[in-house]
């Protein structure tokens, strides 16, 4: 049987339904000749195309609807006929025709989007019933199900797709490890350091790593339902198998048509995408271009618009399909990696700089060429902030500052590192690289009437493939709206027109209580990494529920999620809030206690507290039982809040001091110990001008004299070292808290996600005149619902880890197995990286 067809029509078949394919159907019908052609698409999906970068939301909140690609009733419109579940299983290059199990379609052009299938090793026992690739809706689907019945699941695989499976083992609630061949993670991205930064990092998320194995069989398995036995003689059980160990171009329909293959598989294709048969065309994943098969979205974006470009006639040399970026910038299980161009250093000639910061686990390597003008690649693990800088320098061949390693180091002494603004980049750099939108084509959508992100979005489609360049493509379009006089949108994020200034004013005067409610009432899509913490932290501000209850849990970064900050060996900190630095010898000794009796490292801060390091997941609930029990509370040494308060002995015992720091300092940090803000915020109290607390460096600094208290205000330490500005002077004590409270709640209410005090006055108009005029003079006549609001925060509060020890469904997270009630194992060894005692 044989598809009727409108013979007045030239006749264009597509096998294939995947992120590519249909990228070719959308630049193919918004050709002028499109109407020169009847068009099938055959798919063997059930599903049309849908969104594979960000598959694993699947197993999230998204559907099925939220990830399809193709607009409602796109191919009706477009006279497009998709055949779904029909694949082709021949094709007659004689008499021109695709064939299928149900019938034949006549072509006149034909295009080979057939993508790529998962490498699963030959490893015997690979076969098992829960054993899975990681590829389609329908794998996921079957994951999903097989995960109801087990606790612990494996990754075959540590590249980016076996980063993100292993996410997905997590999100389903199962322990979750990653074996990997080669010896470290990411082996093609990364380098040596990169890779085990990575390691280290996924690891303190509960993750286990395992590089340099090779699997030799897998079996029966006595606790689980295998066992994965190793070549060096060591075994993993584990319940679910995920193999993510590469791909392989689905090449075998060209191979049975007698299509020119690559000697190691891949569908031959010219600079226009075509094989060795002219009116045969390949793309994406399939196709093998100069030796090359590109895996990532972006190239196969670009070789889709080549083929069009070719079947319509226009072959000029810019519509050729000459290479492609594969610089790629993504977030695996909540850690930043980066990696442009040559990021090996395998250039000759070429040289590297590096900088590793152990404390903030932040690595960055840059490589350079031999006369150090241009920027040759680069890795980025644990902080991408500077990928798109760098990536225009290597994309444009700008020339590097003469010290290059600048582009990589911090910032000090006030000092920031160079950036390239959007006027140094020229028209044809590359914005997006996934749907190859130059920075021209963005200005050219501004000048014919594009007047937001959202606008140019529409128009170019930039920033609508991985999402990697939504932040650079903001701050063109916002540069370019500004040249040209248009008010810029300042939305927090593509998901809510709205600032976080608004959004604060939509949940406090609508009395929203979840994300979810939110996102449903003002927002759209299922938000991103800007507006869940954004909110999570204005519904905090708000309303002082707990962090880990159930609405606001998915909303926390790792530190709030475990209530402790994640150090470098994947151990946890504990800090106990140790008000105004004043503690009893009582006190004292349970911290000694309990130091010792978990062999933890500890330290004086220099906010007077006592830090306790390398504490174990399963440890946490253990240790702060016995703290909570002698009468200590959470520090929140790991939430945007109030950190500490300060203080000297001041008119106590200092013979200098005017007034009692100490006590005035405790009151303080009591008062505002559950604020959640914008950023972390601290105090200090000073007994006299002599400022032994140093007072001026802090977001609120206190300081005593004989007429009564001085304020000041938005100071800070850290990075960019700022002094505070004295707010008032001669204040009681009733005057000096009701004004900490008007500029504590005044900065929740307006200040932008994760700016601290400092950065906030300086953009507030009017600065420190405005925040006096508001806070003073009650300008804005809001002075006692600023008081009542941080009056209710003061009601509400609760220490979080006493509550989390009360509520068996919140320790649940903590357990380091969770297919048992146990936290320990005897198989399990932890190594301790430092001792106690510092080596001289």
């Amino acid at each position: 049987m044989t598809t009727s067809t409108d013979s007045q029509k030239k006749q264009l078949v597509v096998i294939g339904n995947g992120m590519v394919g249909h990228h070719f159907i959308e630049n193919f019908v918004a050709s002028e000749t499109s109407d020169e052609y009847d068009i099938h698409i055959l798919a063997e999906e059930s599903r049309a195309a849908y969104d594979r970068v960000h598959l694993s939301e699947y197993f999230g909140d998204s559907t099925y609807q939220d990830l399809c690609l193709v607009e409602d009733n796109f191919y009706e419109t477009h006279g497009v006929q998709l055949h779904l579940s029909e694949g082709a299983t021949q094709i007659d290059r004689d008499t021109k025709q695709v064939i299928t199990e149900q019938t034949s379609y006549p072509y006149d052009k034909l295009v080979l989007a057939t993508g790529s299938y998962p490498f699963v090793p030959p490893i015997p026992g690979n076969d098992g019933d829960a054993c899975f690739v990681y590829r389609t809706l329908e794998d996921l689907d079957k994951i999903q199900a097989c995960a109801k019945d087990a606790t612990t699941g494996v990754v075959v695989g540590g590249g980016l797709l076996g980063l993100e499976a292993a996410n997905a083992l997590k999100s389903l609630g199962l322990k979750a490890h990653v074996v990997e061949f080669a010896p470290r993670l990411m082996p093609v991205q990364l380098d040596e350091d990169g890779g085990e930064l990575l390691k280290k990092k996924i690891e303190a998320l509960d993750v286990d790593v395992h590089c340099n194995k090779a699997t030799s069989e897998i079996v029966t398995g006595e606790e689980h339902t295998y066992r994965m036995n190793f070549s060096d003689g060591t075994f993993l059980e584990t319940d679910l198998i995920l193999f993510s160990a590469g791909i392989r171009p689905q090449d075998a329909l060209a191979r049975s048509s007698a299509l020119t293959i690559g000697e190691r598989g891949g569908i031959v294709v010219n600079d226009h995408c075509q094989t060795s048969d002219e009116d045969i065309f390949a793309i994406g994943e399939c196709a093998l271009w100069n030796n090359q098969i590109f895996g990532l979205v972006a190239p196969g974006y670009t070789m889709a618009k080549t083929a069009v470009a070719a079947i319509i006639g226009n072959l000029e040399n810019d519509t050729a399909f000459t290479g492609a970026d594969m610089s790629t910038k993504l977030k695996l299980l909540g850690v930043d990696v980066g990696s442009i161009g040559d990021a090996h250093g395998k250039t000759p000639g070429s040289l590297s700089y590096r900088y590793l910061d152990e404390d903030e686990q932040i690595y960055s390597r840059i490589v350079v060429s031999e006369d150090r003008t241009k920027l040759l690649g680069a890795v980025l693990v644990g902080d991408n902030s500077k990928y798109d800088t760098l990536l225009q320098y290597a994309l444009n061949g700008i020339d590097l500052p003469e010290k290059p390693q600048t582009l990589i180091l911090p910032s000090f002494d006030g000092a920031s590192a160079p950036t390239l603004g959007p006027d140094a980049l020229p028209d044809d750099a590359t914005i997006c690289s996934c749907l190859n939108v130059t920075k021209g084509q963005i200005c050219c959508s501004i000048d014919e009437g594009a007047a937001s992100v959202a606008d140019v979005k529409e128009v170019t489609k930039a920033a609508s493939g991985c999402g990697g360049c939504a932040a650079m493509l903001k701050n063109l379009v916002d540069h370019e709206l500004e040249k040209r006089g248009v008010e810029v949108c300042k939305d927090i994020c593509e998901h809510f027109a709205y600032t976080r200034e608004e959004l604060y004013h939509i949940v406090r005067v609508e009395g929203i209580r979840s994300f979810s409610d939110l996102l449903t009432k003002h927002g759209k899509g299922l938000g991103c990494e800007i507006c869940k913490p954004a909110a999570g932290s204005i519904l905090a501000s708000c309303w002082n529920e707990h962090v880990l209850d159930e609405p606001h849990v998915g909303l926390q970064d790792t530190n709030d999620r475990f209530m402790a900050n994640i150090q470098k060996d994947g151990t946890y900190s504990i800090v106990p809030r140790i008000a105004g630095g004043e503690i009893t010898p009582d006190k004292l000794i349970v911290l000694g206690q309990v130091g010792k009796k978990y062999n933890l490292y500890t330290k004086i801060t220099g906010g007077q507290r006592v830090d306790l390091f390398g504490a174990k997941l399963h440890e946490l609930p253990l240790i702060w039982k016995e703290l909570i029990d002698a009468g200590f509370e959470t520090g929140h040494a790991y939430g945007k809040s109030l950190r500490t308060v300060k203080s000297c002995v001041g008119s106590t015992w200092c013979r200098f001091g005017v007034k009692d720091s100490a006590s005035m300092a405790i009151d303080l940090e009591n008062r505002y110990k559950g604020l959640r803000s914008p950023h972390k915020i601290k105090f200090a109290v000073s007994g006299c001008t002599r400022e032994c607390a140093e007072a001026q460096s802090k977001d609120i600094g206190v300081i005593a004299t004989e007429n009564g208290w001085n304020l000041y205000v938005c100071g800070n330490g850290g990075m960019k070292p700022r002094h505070g500005d004295l707010f008032a002077t001669d204040l009681d004590d009733e005057m000096l808290v009701k004004y900490i409270d008007r500029v504590l709640m005044f900065y929740v209410k307006t200040a932008d996600r994760l700016q601290r005090t400092s950065v906030w006055m300086e953009n507030l108009e009017g600065g420190l005149d405005y925040l006096k005029e508001v806070v003073l003079n009650d300008k804005l006549n809001i002075a006692a619902e600023l008081e009542a609001q941080m009056q209710h925060v003061v009601d509400t509060y609760q220490c979080e880890w006493k509550t989390t020890l009360g509520d068996e469904d919140k320790l649940k997270q903590f357990r380091s197995l969770v297919n048992t009630e146990e936290q320990t194992d005897p198989q399990i060894v932890h190594i301790i990286e430092r001792n106690q005692v510092r080596p001289v």
